[in-house]
């Protein structure tokens, strides 16, 4: 059986030829023109020499050559590697070693360091470079990518491949040690893309979609296939600031957008958001960490039309649980699975707990990662006897739905008493003044951890730590309140908007202090 993802583009192509597929701030492609130009980059692939089943990478932001050479690459049967536009060259060269990459396709802004990176691995032949304004000298023996296209003939037949064949390597970030190449397949895309657009979305062609979140990530990839399956345009957004997603959100009437819980607090907090019209938004998936109920609360009350969706999911598992339209939504609850999941939550043994009680959560899915790239014992460890072991805690209700209260690995055991940092978190979030909060365990001789809430303040707002403790005393059991706060003025994030803990909690341990933490 052959089936390769990139035929959902050419099945959108078919049906809606003229419709703009890709946005930009300068540029709009039709789905016929981004299947054109797709394989026009198959074609110039092939004439390198690269076969079916190389690995190409791509380091680059939301921009339309991500898509156009993303569905070029899988048109041949290759496999696309993702790679963060922001590493550095010894990053970059250990992802292109790692995954035996063998071109790497890079924009002219982080030409330097895809070059060293591409020198420092070695084994690739190609580095490819974006250049489209000839403004940056190319390293010696790079391509043009926009020459290599201009030779290349605009159809192509798409290369068989079989449902379990390797479409992506996606890179974790390495915060537990170096990244992982997490192996995604044709058909694990393509079944998520459909669970996504039937079941939770009800996406239709007719629908505007925002990509903020990076294309490289995981969230954001799965948008761009998910977007391209149901044939919607996707307006991509090189990185996520206030006013340029509230104009873009105004100037193509975006029905749907993806991001983390920090892009909700941002634009609920932006004091010129009234003067946009934000009528056409309906959906707001929301992931990558836990969304407090009362920022939900408030971005629905102030955006009246909008509904957050809370969605759980791991890159290694893809969308595993959310909330859907028009079903009863819970607070503090990421919905029910997704159809064809299967969930449990289990003790350290793995043996399946009461029904409400705590445990990892542990699942089994269409949409499984294939497995780590080159790294079967860690592949073992996670994937256990069919299971994927998300090293998330969390219960499922009486009626099925899912609560996920924090990694495992956070939990603050004080005293005897495990603490997870969400419900605290909750608390913080309803505070008047604070614009984000984290918490975290420190390190305490008599109690083994202690509670440590790290927070900003919303514009205009000044308040002691003094008395966050006192409103956290007010709202929580004694053995749960923090005894330590500390105000930064911002949150160290990752690319994606999520907040860093780990650089958070190594601030604390004679570095520098938080405040200088970018």
């Amino acid at each position: 059986m052959s089936l390769n993802l990139a035929a959902s583009l050419e099945e959108s192509a078919r049906r809606y030829p003229a419709k703009a597929a890709i946005i930009s701030e300068d540029q709009k492609l039709s789905y016929a023109e981004l299947n054109r130009l797709a394989n026009k980059f198959a074609n110039a692939l092939q004439g390198l020499g690269v076969t079916p089943g190389d690995k190409v990478a791509l380091m680059l932001p939301n921009v339309p050559y991500f898509p156009i050479c993303y569905y070029g690459i899988l048109k041949l049967g290759a496999v696309v590697v993702p790679l963060h536009f922001l590493f550095k060259g010894a990053e970059v060269g250990r992802c292109l070693r790692d995954s035996d990459s063998v071109a790497l396709v890079a924009g002219d802004d982080f030409v330097e360091e895809a070059g060293e990176g591409f020198a420092e691995a070695g084994g690739c032949r190609h580095l490819i470079v974006i250049n489209p304004l000839g403004r940056t000298a190319l390293p010696e023996g790079a391509l043009s990518l926009e020459a290599l296209m201009a030779e290349a003939s605009p159809a192509f037949n798409i290369k068989q491949t079989a449902p379990d064949d390797t479409a992506s390597i996606l890179y974790t970030s390495g915060t537990m040690g170096r990244p992982k190449g997490i192996e995604w397949t044709h058909f694990s895309l393509l079944v998520h893309a459909q669970a996504l657009v039937r079941d939770v979305l009800k996406a239709t062609p007719d629908d505007a979609f925002l990509t903020a979140v990076p294309v490289c990530l995981g969230v954001g990839n799965m948008a761009l296939t998910f977007v391209v399956y149901v044939g919607a345009s996707n307006t991509l957004l090189p990185r996520f600031e206030p006013q340029k997603a509230l104009e873009a959100i105004q100037r193509d009437r975006v029905t749907i957008t993806s991001g983390v819980p920090t892009v909700y607090v941002r634009l609920l907090n932006y004091q010129d958001a009234d003067r946009y019209d934000l009528t056409s938004l309906r959906l707001c998936r929301s992931g990558g960490a836990p969304m407090p109920i009362e920022v939900m609360k408030a971005f629905e009350e102030k955006y009246e039309g909008a509904i957050i969706l809370q969605t759980y999911g791991l890159s290694e598992g893809m969308t595993v649980a959310s909330d859907v339209p028009g079903r009863p939504r819970k607070p503090g609850s990421v919905g029910l699975p997704l159809p064809g999941v299967e969930l449990r939550i289990v003790d350290d043994e793995d043996n399946e707990v009461v029904q409400g009680e705590l445990g990892e959560l542990v699942v089994r899915s269409p949409t499984m990662m294939k497995g780590y790239h080159k790294r079967p014992d860690a592949t073992a460890e996670v994937l256990r006897h069919g299971w994927l072991h998300t090293g998330d805690i969390g219960y499922v209700d009486e009626d099925g739905y899912l609560f996920v209260v924090g990694r495992k690995d956070d939990a603050i055991l004080r005293g005897g008493h495990n603490i997870y940092p969400r419900e605290i978190e909750e608390v913080l979030y309803g505070h008047p003044a604070i614009a984000e909060a984290a918490v975290l365990g420190m390190p305490d001789p008599d109690l083994g951890k202690e509670v440590k809430a790290f927070v900003t303040l919303k514009d205009g707002y000044q308040i002691s730590e003094e008395d966050i403790i006192a409103f956290c005393r007010e709202r929580l059991a004694a053995y749960k309140y923090p005894r330590h706060v500390e105000i930064l003025s911002t949150m160290p994030k990752s690319p994606s908007g999520k907040i860093l803990k780990k650089r958070l909690r190594n601030s604390t341990h004679g570095g520098a202090k938080p405040q200088e933490i970018t």
